[in-house]
């Protein structure tokens, strides 16, 4: 590795000249890849709810739809915008009570509650259901919303999962470059104060900065990535990594003393010395983000692969654009040093050396309410309910709650050849569905004594393509409440009776799917990390005990992160769940691993227990520290600053988790090697017990 070392130190140059330009294809690879809004879509392809979509898209050329509100319009101007919007790319068709009527069919034919169904007479407005030919987040669909929404002012108002995801889409693109902006911002300002150069943040910043880039870059092979992966990528990428490039520079200064006057040697035997470290590290952190990828809803797998990538770059450019930065600015960094402002934490290690066994009780009284907090918080799964009130489907969906007391729309997709009895049997049951405002299909407008010739051709064709035919259901309640939950399962009870091949499709469907999926997917994971950390930590450490000791500690401080929400009343995004407990285990056993090995290191040199621990956290406290108080600065910013929950509260969590991961490090991970240490010295190779 020192060969390596001297490697780069000899071509510091060159390495910096082609990190440079290495950032041109990763740019351009980054502005070509495509972000994805929708979550839904992550769902498994071969659940029903997924399956129902394709055929929706590939049968009935209708991917996405939308309950569009006109307020304060007249019929003939309603009839008007309903053409206008017809005209835009990617809409299909716009059906309006005047579409089921038709000019050759009287409107007293139909059944009478369909025009009730369409207008609000006392709030003036009316509602049309637009149909797109494209996906629900597909970018022609976004963009034909966002050409709705321009044609009105402020009378027309789309609900729906489309709209949803064409908000989020704005919003992320408004915010995204604040998320790195603050994360990095904070970041400096930490490392500035505890570090002994103003300079050196810059750098580390610089570094890790193109070891983003590059990550975001090599996105384009897979095509696409999620705007939560988006989000959160850089923040991660850089609180994760900032470790590796704090060991490096203190390594440098170390062996500065060594090799005095020689910088070059210093720097090749840093770089050694990083490489042997953080390797061994970083890949505990990789093995967290890639049990993300065990998930069947594969939004973890792409936040998972993304993340691991990104920490591997992250060492490669610790170790290789961060060495070449540092000798090559030397000069100018010499001459920002100042006086590392930050307390003297190494005093305390006598303090929890002393006082072990009162931590090891906190452990023990601690741990039942965290535990009990960890598995009773609640989650929510309606993204769009946690949006800003004054975005415009927020406020469409509002509206079409108060003013037709709707939520979700539900589509039935059953054989076209189900006889027409039945059909209309099926539907005036799934009327009587609690919480059902309407269900329409071409049998409910007929009506046992209306000729299906009568209807328009179009919505014919719309309805029942001669394979399948379609129906949609409006429900009161709205998506991924229990109510609607039960009403799903009371629908496809129906239809199943009646037509075995049917499918019951929509957000509502496609979120019930997400809540069974995803509660099976939490087990999976959580026990996937465990288990390839804890294989990971035998090997680095080679110990069978001390792998149950770290991955307990730390989990120890997952329990108490994730359990503070049941007691404080705080709803949790669903995904967060999922991630914080992988992220939290892999990114901080880090703490853990770096005071075991001085630990280690100090009981195999013939130290008494006591000295061991103590001089193993009098040696690792600081570094500890700023690790996770730069961690804390670059995660919780974002999480103050952005306006969708569900990234806010993931960065929350993820803040909050690093200062109690420090806490926990700090002071039970102590106690445990006084409490433990004969078996630790018994179950550890190259651990000998020297001294008492």
């Amino acid at each position: 590795m020192v060969k390596f070392g001297k490697g780069v130190v000899r071509y510091r140059i060159p390495i910096l000249i082609i990190s440079f330009l290495l950032l041109i294809p990763s740019v351009i690879g980054f502005l070509h890849t495509r972000i994805n809004y929708d979550i839904l879509s992550y769902l498994p392809e071969d659940i029903e709810t997924m399956k129902g979509q394709d055929i929706l898209l590939e049968e009935f050329g209708t991917g996405a739809f939308s309950v569009t509100i006109v307020e304060g319009m007249e019929d003939k101007d309603v009839i008007t915008l309903k053409h206008e919007i017809e005209d835009i790319d990617h809409v299909k068709s716009v059906l309006w009570y005047d579409t089921l009527a038709d000019v050759s069919i009287p409107m007293e034919l139909l059944p009478d509650d369909i025009r009730s169904k369409f207008e609000n007479e006392e709030k003036n407005s009316t509602l049309m259901l637009t149909l797109m030919d494209t996906s629900m987040s597909a970018d022609e669909t976004l963009d034909a919303v966002e050409q709705i929404r321009n044609l009105t002012d402020q009378q027309c108002f789309l609900s729906g999962m489309s709209a949803v995801v064409a908000d989020i889409k704005k919003i992320c693109n408004s915010e995204a470059i604040m998320y790195v902006v603050i994360a990095a911002g904070l970041s400096a300002v930490v490392l500035a104060l505890t570090m002994d150069s103003f300079l050196i943040p810059v750098f580390f910043l610089l570094s890790i900065g193109m070891a983003i880039v590059y990550n975001l870059g090599t996105n384009f092979v897979t095509g696409e990535m999620s705007f939560i992966t988006q989000a959160l990528a850089a923040v991660l990428q850089l609180a994760v990594t900032m470790d590796y490039s704090i060991f490096l520079w203190h390594s440098y200064q170390d062996y500065q003393n060594e090799y005095p006057g020689d910088k070059h040697s210093a720097m090749a035997h840093a770089i050694a010395s990083t490489i042997s470290s953080v390797v061994g590290s970083s890949i505990t952190t990789v093995a967290g983000f890639l049990a993300m990828c065990f998930m069947t809803f594969t939004l973890g797998l792409d936040l998972g692969v993304v993340m691991a990538k990104g920490v591997v770059f992250g060492v490669i450019g610790c170790v290789t654009i961060l060495p070449a930065m540092i000798l090559i600015f030397d000069g100018a960094i010499e001459k920002t040093r100042h006086r590392a402002l930050m307390p003297n934490l190494g005093r305390i290690s006598n303090f929890v050396t002393n006082k072990y066994i009162i931590f090891a009780i906190l452990f023990v009284i601690i741990l039942v309410p965290a535990y009990y907090g960890y598995t009773h918080n609640e989650v929510y799964y309606d993204l769009a309910g946690t949006l800003p009130d004054d975005l415009e489907s927020v406020m469409a969906n509002n509206k079409l709650e108060e003013d037709f007391e709707l939520g979700a729309t539900h589509v039935v997709i059953a054989d076209s050849g189900l006889d027409s009895k039945k059909a209309r049997d099926m539907i005036e049951e799934i009327n009587n569905v609690k919480g059902v405002r309407m269900a329409v299909g071409l049998d409910a407008i007929l009506g046992p004594t209306f000729p299906r010739e009568m209807l328009p051709q179009s919505i014919i064709e719309l309805l029942d393509n001669g394979k399948y035919q379609m129906m949609f259901i409006a429900s009161e309640y709205k998506t991924a409440s229990d109510e609607v939950n039960e009403q799903c399962d009371a629908i496809k009870e129906i239809i199943k009776r009646y037509d075995e091949s049917s499918m019951l499709i929509g957000e509502a469907p496609c979120t019930q799917d997400l809540i069974s999926i995803t509660d099976k997917d939490f087990k999976t994971v959580s026990a996937a990390s465990i288990i390839l950390i804890f294989i990971i930590i035998l090997f680095v450490l080679r110990s069978i005990s001390l792998p149950i000791i770290l991955v307990s500690v730390i989990e120890f401080a997952i329990f108490i992160n994730m359990g503070i929400p049941a007691y404080t009343g705080t709803v949790l995004p669903f995904i967060a769940s999922i991630v914080i407990g992988t992220i939290q285990l892999g990114a901080t056993v880090d703490y853990a691993i770096l005071m075991t090995n001085k630990y280690k290191n100090a009981r195999y040199g013939g130290a008494s227990k006591r000295d061991a621990v103590a001089s193993a956290l009098d040696g690792s406290i600081q570094s500890v520290f700023v690790s996770a108080l730069s961690f804390f600065a670059a995660t919780f910013g974002v999480g103050l600053y952005s306006s969708i929950d569900m990234i806010s509260s993931l960065c929350v969590l993820l803040a909050r988790g690093a200062i109690i991961s420090f806490l926990v490090v700090a002071f039970m991970l102590p106690a445990m090697f006084m409490i433990f240490d004969k078996i630790i010295c018994k179950t550890s190779m190259g651990f000998v017990n020297k001294g008492k």
